[in-house]
């Protein structure tokens, strides 16, 4: 171990040195990156589309190239998955992730090159280990396992051409080196099965004798994969079935909503929370501090940068900023370029910049994920917030939720649909509480909730433990990287949920 040790701590410091050279010079590393892109695909159909050949700068390639979404980039893609290539980017692309970023039926397949997973996905894990020793040099991480969640996929046969497409997670541990194979738990047979409840027994049953120091995962599904564990082994505390658990690597979902619920099987300050910012299109962000879970944006991963502000999300002409453009405390949606031949994709995430030297991130929402009947701009961002507010004053657990708006009449509500580890005593002052705390992270929304004209005081229904993991069941949408969508502005996901309850709320 001590010569694993010194190798470790050799290439951690020559890796802290290189992400210090594009927190210095991030302005002069973003456009010589976009002028290699550019370069490299120059000869596929889309650069002879958009005359890459003769793009001279940043400035000419936002003039030239329309910003795109999933639709329409689709033509594309689904030629690459029927063994077209040279389309969008020059090397061959046969894996693709399949991603939702909410509940919704709908699938997006994203492609990776080998570019992609190698310079992006694995660079993005091999930093997030470098800023991980560099933060806690006494680590003994490597000494143990690392406890990984997988998604699914399958092999995909079309004219003749095998391709893969299912989860990043199924992607990327296909692709490990054996080393890193050797390092981590359960197996991959059992880590990339389909079906996720055989699935979630098999991987507790394999687990519980290894020396776990590590977790990565979704915090949301790792929390159901920890109970299980906790209940075979028949233990209240993680860290009396793997003492030397020192971390959790998480993303996919904003980590503060589940915080009540670990601190109740992991006692605070016994394990590091990781935030990392790893989607199927990229991997953009790691924390790099202790004291604070923003990320730091990752610029050299073959990723090229623009932001448009939130605001001007489906205006006729919206304006995307480059890196050196962008303030503070702004919500952007978030545009990129990459080396898998997404051309200013407009991935869905919004982020808000807390810091322009370095550029570090929060992630606030989706674009599409948001409620907005009345001008009240309520953000993914503010209702998490305000369910950790409000726990923390009523002494309340939360486990999931979703909103939507409710007419009824001439009169405005938004229906809050939660599911509590443990509930609050009064859940009427939850959510007063609540709704106060919305009223002070939002001014739009304080505006319009104003002596209850405009929008009338949000209704709280309690639904029984399981419903979440019932609907999303229902749905086939367990385990990977599926999530819960917080917000909608239609009452799909609500109406689902009340369904499957069995009953019909309305506002007290």
């Amino acid at each position: 171990m001590a010569l694993i040790n010194s190798v470790l701590h050799w290439l951690i410091k020559k890796r802290i040195h290189q992400i210090d050279l594009f927190i210095k010079y991030p302005h002069e590393m973003q456009e010589e990156l976009l002028m290699k892109l550019i370069s490299v695909a120059d000869s596929t159909e889309w650069g002879k589309k958009y005359d890459y050949k003769s793009i001279k700068s940043s400035d000419e390639y936002r003039q030239r190239v329309p910003v795109s979404t999933y639709e329409q980039l689709k033509p594309y893609i689904d030629r690459l998955r029927l063994g077209e290539q040279h389309i969008l980017w020059p090397e061959e692309v046969k894996w693709f992730a399949k991603s939702s970023g909410t509940t919704a039926g709908k699938s997006k397949f994203i492609p990776m090159s080998q570019s992609s997973i190698e310079e992006c996905h694995y660079k993005g894990g091999k930093d997030m280990l470098s800023i991980y020793f560099n933060l806690n040099p006494n680590s003994g991480m490597f000494e143990g396992k690392n406890l990984v969640m997988g998604g699914s996929g399958v092999f995909q046969e079309v004219s003749n051409t095998t391709y893969y497409e299912g989860d990043l997670s199924a992607i990327l541990m296909s692709n490990l080196p054996f080393w890193a194979q050797f390092k981590r738990t359960p197996s991959l047979e059992i880590a990339l099965m389909d079906e996720w409840e055989n699935k979630l027994e098999l991987m507790a049953e394999s687990t519980l004798e290894h020396d776990v120091r590590s977790i990565s995962g979704v915090p949301s599904w790792i929390l159901v994969l920890l109970k299980k564990i906790l209940k075979k082994a028949k233990k209240e505390n993680l860290k009396e079935v793997w003492p030397n658990l020192e971390v959790f690597f998480h993303g996919g979902v904003k980590f503060e909503p589940y915080r009540e619920q670990y601190n109740t099987i992991i006692p605070p300050g016994e394990i590091f929370y990781m935030n990392t910012y790893n989607a199927s299109e990229g991997f953009f962000g790691i924390q790099d501090q202790k004291d604070s879970d923003e990320l730091l944006l990752m610029l050299d991963y073959g990723i090229y940068y623009e932001f448009i502000p939130a605001s001007q999300i489906g205006t006729e002409n919206p304006e995307a900023f480059p890196l050196s453009k962008v303030k503070p405390g702004v919500n952007y949606a978030m545009v990129i370029s990459t080396n898998s031949g997404l051309w200013r994709y407009l991935i869905g995430d919004t982020v808000m910049f807390t810091s322009t030297s370095p550029y570090r991130i929060k992630i606030t929402g989706r674009t599409m994920n948001y409620i907005n009947v009345v001008g009240e701009e309520l953000v993914v961002d503010n209702a998490e917030k305000a369910m950790v507010i409000a726990c923390a004053k009523t002494g309340a657990v939360i486990r999931e939720f979703t909103a939507a708006p409710l007419f009824e009449g001439n009169n405005i509500y938004h229906q809050w649909i939660v599911e509590f580890e443990k509930e609050p005593d009064d859940s009427d002052f939850f959510a007063e509480t609540f709704d106060n705390s919305l009223k002070s992270l939002n001014s739009d929304y304080e505006a319009k909730r104003y002596q209850n004209i405009v929008l009338k005081p949000p209704i709280l229904n309690i639904v029984p433990h399981g419903t979440f993991y019932h609907w999303m069941k229902k749905r086939n949408k367990l385990g990977g990287q599926n999530k819960v969508p917080r917000l909608s502005n239609d009452r799909e996901y609500v109406e689902e949920i009340l369904e499957l309850t069995g009953k019909k709320f309305v506002k007290k």
